[in-house]
């Protein structure tokens, strides 16, 4: 490959295209604050179903609420997620969690600029540390959801 061709492709690669670090802290801060949603479609559904022991219709009506046309887990008062343990400072639900939670924060909206990716290591102390994540993975699992 030529110089010109190499700088090109460069050219046209996200600005993170030599990947970026993040290692959950287990602060909690994504699944607590501010009143938001956690996405959830019918499979997901059914996976946290399974994992709680209920039908998918007793699951929905305990933890699923609508907004709009589309679906969320409940929140608290506070905006903590209902599977978050304040105790433990850990999600009750881990092994099942939503595509939502297993992508944070490789989202398009946290990675879009550089200044988007440095807003969320101000406000997530774990983006930004830890584990190199190369650009395959960092595309995989922003292509999983957009927020």
């Amino acid at each position: 490959m030529t110089d010109r061709i190499k700088k090109e492709a460069m050219s046209k690669s996200p600005w993170y295209r030599d990947g970026l670090r993040f290692e959950c802290s287990q602060c909690g801060d994504c699944c607590t604050g501010a009143p938001g949603y956690v996405w959830v479609n019918d499979e997901e559904i059914a996976q946290l179903a399974v994992l709680m022991e209920l039908s998918v219709d007793q699951f929905e009506e305990t933890y699923v609420r609508k907004v709009g046309l589309r679906k969320s887990l409940r929140e608290y008062s506070d905006g903590a997620c209902v599977f978050f343990d304040t105790n433990s400072r850990g999600c009750t639900v881990y092994s099942a969690r939503p595509r939502q939670c297993r992508t944070w924060p490789f989202w398009d909206s946290n990675v879009r600029t550089e200044g988007d990716w440095k807003e969320t290591c101000e406000m997530c102390p774990g983006s930004g540390k830890g584990a190199l994540y190369q650009l395959e993975e960092i595309e995989e699992r922003k292509s999983q959801i957009r927020i």
